[in-house]
């Protein structure tokens, strides 16, 4: 009998153990998390929103750090009409989006890398036009693309994929978009599928500004022919982020940050798989990734969030690895680099460098003299060194890591408020007018 009390002890035991080894680890991030990578051979090129690693960091070296309106400019041509948009890359074609006639003109422009010269330009199906914030445009969204086709969100307009040749193969009309600073939110490829996010609801009214949602959505079309895949209705106001896709080694998650929270949907159903409650209000950085952990900054003076996904239902409580308010962005990206990540409070032109696994402030400085939304472009890290572009177009080298210091201050002479693509050691710079090509 002795013998059988201890042989079901033992048993009692090894299943305990087991159910704890299977239990999900709520208590320590997973360290597989990564960026899905960009279908095809977009990792050779720029082919979307902060490039092949979705999150500013450059592979490759030879990247000059020194520049003016003339010194190292490979080429420069102009750009029609107005329009944020970033350039991306594929091949031998940088592609911009642009607005002409007051909005009511939304144009899709494709131009040579090797000498900046017009290959072709297609316009978007007539629609509604928006209104927009003064530093907006129609045409602020940055496209992506797998090589085949470019995807272009125009708001209101839907969205459209063009092959190549300018051609359009698709449009998808997602209905008009009620956002009082107009829609900025760039779509990202997962898989054969196009996803993007529209928040929208939030209006002024004479007692201020409305929050309640009202027709907010994510939604995944098919690539090719821009059938919706589905649809995921979403109790959110205004905001004007992308969302990234993630691995987690055993399932990917698509990450949208946006007003009061963060969430995460199974890419391929729309499922919401988690919600993470501490964003404010008006949200357009895009999240950054590492250490296992996704880094959300929201709002204005809103907090840096680290969560560790992978979880289910919502996760405030269990998920949270650290959260601080020191330098967060309204407007630019923030840049994970090594141990640190680094964010840009462009309301006070100030930077900021942080512990990412612990949260705890490295060091914080000034760039220049204190500006308010002085700042839009998101930060770039290559060959170690770390470039953040002012509104008025100064661009600031940093030495990356523990240390604040200064490399370099370039000055390209222009308002610039797009970030810039990097390929084969060459910069792509668009400003309100221009777009130039940068290199020895």
């Amino acid at each position: 009998m002795h013998l059988i009390r201890l042989l079901r002890t033992m048993v009692w035991l090894c299943l305990v153990l087991a159910a704890l080894v299977s239990m999900p680890a709520t208590a320590e991030a997973q360290p597989g998390v990564r960026m899905v990578p960009p279908p095809n051979d977009g990792e050779r090129y720029w082919s979307r929103w902060r490039g092949p690693s979705g999150q500013g960091v450059v592979d490759g070296s030879g990247y000059v750090d020194t520049w003016s309106d003339t010194a190292n400019v490979k080429w420069r041509t102009s750009v029609p009409g107005s329009g944020h948009s970033s350039p991306i890359i594929w091949g031998d074609q940088i592609f911009l989006t642009t607005s002409r006639s007051g909005g009511r003109r939304l144009t899709v422009l494709s131009y040579s890398r090797t000498d900046g010269s017009l290959l072709w330009e297609t316009d978007a199906p007539a629609g509604p036009v928006e209104s927009h914030h003064g530093k907006n445009t129609p045409a602020s969204a940055t496209p992506t693309t797998d090589g085949e086709r470019v995807y272009v969100s125009f708001g209101s307009r839907g969205m459209l994929a063009l092959d190549l040749d300018g051609n359009i193969v698709w449009h998808r009309d997602l209905g008009e978009i009620q956002n009082y600073h107009g829609p900025a939110g760039s779509p990202l490829l997962y898989n054969d599928t196009v996803i993007i996010y529209q928040d929208q609801g939030a209006s002024f009214g004479a007692g201020g500004i409305n929050r309640e949602s009202a027709g907010a959505y994510v939604t995944a079309l098919d690539a090719a022919t821009g059938e919706p895949r589905w649809r995921t209705a979403r109790s959110a106001s205004v905001g004007w982020g992308t969302p990234i896709a993630i691995s987690l080694g055993d399932h990917d998650e698509l990450i949208v940050s946006s007003s009061r929270d963060v969430r995460s949907y199974d890419p391929t159903s729309g499922e919401e798989l988690w919600t993470c409650d501490g964003n404010l209000f008006e949200v357009i950085p895009t999240p950054v990734v590492g250490h296992g952990l996704v880094f959300c900054t929201s709002g204005r003076a809103g907090p840096t969030l680290a969560i560790r996904p992978g979880g289910r239902g919502n996760v405030t409580d269990t998920h949270v690895e650290w959260q601080t308010t020191r330098g967060s962005p309204f407007v630019p990206s923030p840049v994970l680099y090594g141990d640190y990540l680094y964010t840009l409070n462009d309301m006070s032109s100030i930077i900021t460098c942080l512990n990412a696994r612990t949260g705890e402030t490295v060091w914080q400085e000034r760039l220049g003299r204190p500006q308010r939304e002085a700042i839009s472009a998101s930060p770039i890290v290559v060959d170690d060194k770390l470039f953040v572009t002012t509104d008025q177009g100064i661009t600031y080298v940093l030495k990356t890591g523990p240390e604040f210091e200064i490399l370099h201050t370039n000055d390209i002479g222009a308002r610039t408020l797009a970030s810039h693509a990097l390929v084969d050691g060459v910069w792509y710079m668009r400003t309100v007018d221009e777009l130039l090509a940068i290199s020895e």
